[in-house]
């Protein structure tokens, strides 16, 4: 498969906000939030990755880098094969149009004061793609095709006159009308009624093909995940801890954490029950993360070593990769419960 993203010890630290008299009293100096530590991954053209996790582990941070919507700390970028962690913005624009996201919360990513007729077709003015009526016939036969439909009634509304789901399919609109090739989906049915999650699922797969994109789909949900992504990584507290395909993160997981986000997926039947326990706490916090493995504090099986030195993304199985020094017996290499 021809890779269209690279991603190389991708790196991010936010400077912890002190007031003077902290500084100078702490005896610390000045603290840093790891939201992403040295964070390796590959994304080929047509795929579509998972990358799942708690909330605070560093997903959407890792999706805005890979979009240069943040700055690098550290680490470099590529996209389809040049490097564009070292672009200027002016030199970033061209990739502006190929790369788009569609973002958690519709509310937030959309202006109040425009129409969502404004808010599809704005980006066909910014990147000098259309304007007019030719910008507004684009938008109209984009809205029906995601579904907004009647696309000439709602082409005049404003956001907070349409439905949460119908909110949805606007960010998805306007993140397509330039006709990208890559799309971070940054947990895009998390703010949808249940009744519309399947839907725009199904939606978001059709227009996968349409459109040949290639997804970072970014969720906390892995029965999601199962039912979109290609592979699927999973991360903690700032690092991917296991990468594999779909079916094998699901059947053979072998990270102890990878095991425990699956305990806490629903089983549909009532009369089944998950008999392994998941981990007690909370994930630690980013300004001083745990030696070691990050996931220590909480695993069932940790041991003194687990504490010392940061273990490697090891291949565990072909294309199966974890970051874990237990043995496949221990760590949970095994079929998954449900």
């Amino acid at each position: 498969m021809e890779e269209l993203i690279r991603a190389d010890n991708l790196v991010k630290n936010f400077p912890v906000q002190k007031g003077i008299l902290d500084l100078l009293f702490s005896g610390r100096g000045q603290q840093y939030v790891h939201a992403v530590d040295d964070v390796s991954l590959t994304i080929g053209r047509g795929e579509v990755l998972g990358l799942a996790g708690e909330s605070g582990s560093g997903k959407s941070t890792t999706g805005r880098l890979i979009l240069r919507l943040l700055d690098l700390t550290g680490g470099k970028l590529f996209y389809a094969g040049r490097e564009i962690s070292s672009l200027k913005q002016a030199e970033l624009r061209q990739y502006r149009m190929k790369m788009q996201v569609v973002f958690q919360d519709p509310d937030s990513s959309l202006s109040p004061r425009m129409t969502v007729g404004d808010a599809i077709s704005d980006p066909l003015r910014i990147h000098g793609l259309s304007s007019g009526a030719e910008a507004k016939r684009t938008a109209i036969s984009l809205m029906e095709r995601v579904g907004l439909t009647p696309a000439e009634f709602l082409y005049r509304k404003y956001p907070h006159q349409l439905s949460g789901g119908q909110t949805q399919r606007v960010v998805i609109a306007r993140a397509l009308v330039t006709n990208p090739e890559f799309l971070v989906a940054d947990e895009p049915i998390a703010m949808a009624d249940v009744s519309v999650r399947a839907m725009i699922l199904e939606q978001m797969k059709q227009l996968k093909e349409e459109f040949s994109l290639t997804y970072l789909f970014i969720t906390h949900d892995l029965a999601t995940a199962k039912y979109l992504c290609d592979r699927v990584a999973i991360m903690y507290l700032g690092r991917i801890v296991e990468i594999a395909g779909r079916d094998d993160i699901f059947r053979m997981p072998h990270h102890p954490y990878t095991k425990a986000l699956l305990q806490a997926v629903p089983v549909p039947d009532p009369c089944e029950r998950r008999k392994d326990a998941i981990p007690r706490g909370e994930i630690p916090s980013a300004i001083n993360p745990p030696s070691g493995c990050h996931f220590h504090p909480r695993c069932p099986f940790a041991m003194e070593e687990c504490k010392i030195g940061r273990p490697p993304l090891k291949e565990v199985s072909p294309g199966h990769f974890s970051a874990c020094i237990l043995g496949a017996e221990t760590a949970g290499m095994s079929p998954a419960a449900g």
